[in-house]
């Protein structure tokens, strides 16, 4: 049997493990996770912060495989690449004859006076990297009253909008000089900032937080360059992410950003060295987002096994759909600062503040290459549609930017699940098909959890969750029941999201 060690247990590294042992019968694997739970959706933490989900629905971890061994709560602490062994950090000594790094990233903690102590952050402040700290983050805001949140990227737009859900009155500083200055334009900004004010967050852009004062080990507040001080129960820093490297440069690995490696997921310094996920740095660069590190899964698994494994490439992965509570914001592709004088693209807008929308479209060679939609999730869809599924825009594109035309018409891409033609696309984190999802309902499917389990559908942001309970919903009473449904999962460790209802 060949041995392979794993370092990580998270999105990533628990889909790789999934995936090799379903593709080699003679494989072993051993799986360091410095955490003390198994797998879970990182992606929604914030939606925990929020109340909007239970960390127990996060879990992605299946039933005890016999040739998978998952070690939580154990730390990687060194690589022997000479004898081919990783020592944890309770001395045991982990042979192996691949060892895969997916180790991912860790929180990027700026340098702000008052913050942390040697053991640690000050009590009242925090990160948002993992179900610990999201947790930690739910029990300060059933005491506190007023939040403070440094960073108006994706992340911090949810925590903030989260901690305003749940009743606290939140400021938002951030350092550039716009909200979310990666995907919205100014004037998409200027509409976000009054939708976050209505939802009783007040922003500060073009600042930054220097110190923080507390007392008796406690945050009581928080200053500004500027001088100004506020007073704050929590300070939440969502100011990015830093690959997590460390076990990797001490083994002698070439790590830059990341850790270097191939097209093939291998270090050049040793063929027996791979990394996937937030923590590596392939030749093409790292996107930060989890279909990316799956797709690196799985072209690992094909690469180790030696054997043709299907890994599905298509698709489009750069839609950012915050999940803000109260509020609905996406954007895609072409967006943020768009060079409108650019002859391929024809670009529309629609601004209107006191409704708080704002929807923008960028049209070349009559498909949707970008979009950005704030305040209409019902334009949001169709939009997302469009530009995941590669559609014709309408001859004027200006129909794009209504939900409602004269006559109560709707220029919609956006379709019905019994409307949803088998080859269309439900969950484009996991490129999983209306198609498959009704087969897997056809073979006896019952719930999200089931599609999940058996297709990955809703394993991701989660977006498709609805789409995916009403394919399984609108199965007709006659189909049959009784055809055991064979999921990728049979052979491996499976992932499944246990969706609440």
């Amino acid at each position: 049997m060949r041995r392979v060690v794993v370092v990580g247990h998270g999105m990533v590294g628990s889909r790789f493990v999934e995936e090799l042992v379903g593709a080699d019968p003679d494989v072993v694997v051993t799986v360091l996770g410095k955490e003390p739970l198994p797998a879970y959706n990182r992606v929604l933490l914030s939606s925990v912060v929020a109340g909007a989900t239970s960390p127990q629905a996060l879990g992605l971890a299946g039933p005890a495989h016999p040739r998978v061994e998952v070690l939580t709560g154990v730390a990687a602490a060194g690589i022997d690449r000479e004898r081919r062994v990783v020592v944890d950090d309770r001395g045991t000594a982990h042979g192996y004859d691949e060892l895969v790094l997916a180790t991912g990233s860790a929180a990027r903690v700026p340098s702000i006076q008052g913050v942390a102590y040697d053991e640690g952050l000050v009590d009242g402040v925090f990160v948002l990297k993992d179900m610990a700290d999201a947790t930690g983050i739910v029990a300060a805001a059933g005491s506190g009253r007023r939040a403070v949140v440094l960073g108006a990227g994706v992340l911090g737009i949810e925590v903030a909008t989260g901690l305003a859900r749940r009743g606290l009155a939140v400021r938002v500083v951030h350092l550039a000089d716009r909200l979310m200055e990666r995907q919205l334009g100014w004037e998409a900004s200027q509409v976000a900032v009054a939708s976050l004010e209505r939802l009783g967050i007040t922003t500060h852009v073009g600042a930054s937080v220097v110190g923080v004062r507390t007392r008796r080990g406690r945050l009581e507040s928080v200053r500004f360059a500027d001088g100004v001080e506020a007073a704050a129960d929590l300070f939440v820093m969502c100011t990015g992410t830093v690959p997590e490297t460390m076990l990797a440069r001490r083994a002698g690995l070439t790590v830059d950003r990341g850790v270097v490696v191939g097209d093939d997921l291998t270090s050049p310094d040793d063929p027996h060295v791979h990394a996937i996920g937030d923590c590596a740095q392939p030749p093409g660069g790292a996107s930060g987002l989890v279909a990316q590190g799956w797709q690196q899964a799985s072209r690992l698994v094909a690469r180790l096994t030696a054997r043709s494994v299907t890994v599905t490439e298509g698709g489009t992965h750069d839609v950012v759909r915050v999940k803000a509570s109260g509020m609905s914001m996406v954007s895609m592709g072409v967006c943020g600062d768009v060079d409108r004088d650019d002859p391929r693209y024809r670009i529309l807008s629609l601004k209107d503040p006191e409704a708080g929308r704002y929807v923008e479209v960028v049209v070349s060679a009559g498909v949707l290459v970008g979009a950005t939609c704030i305040g209409d999730a019902d334009v949001a869809t169709t939009l997302s549609a469009l530009y995941t599924r590669s559609l014709p825009v309408p001859e004027d594109p200006a129909l794009l930017l209504v939900r409602a035309l004269a006559g109560g018409g709707t220029a919609s891409a956006a379709k019905r699940p019994d409307e949803l033609a088998d080859a269309d696309r439900v969950c484009t984190c996991n490129s999983v098909t209306a198609g498959r999802i009704r087969d897997a309902v056809r073979g006896g499917c019952t719930s999200v959890a089931d599609v999940a389990a058996a297709t990955r559908a809703s394993t991701g942001c989660g977006d498709c969750t609805a789409v995916v309970q009403a394919l399984v919903d609108t199965r007709a009473p006659t189909e049959p029941t009784d055809t055991p449904i064979h999921s990728h999962t049979e052979t491996g460790a499976r992932a499944l999201v246990r969706s609440q209802p």
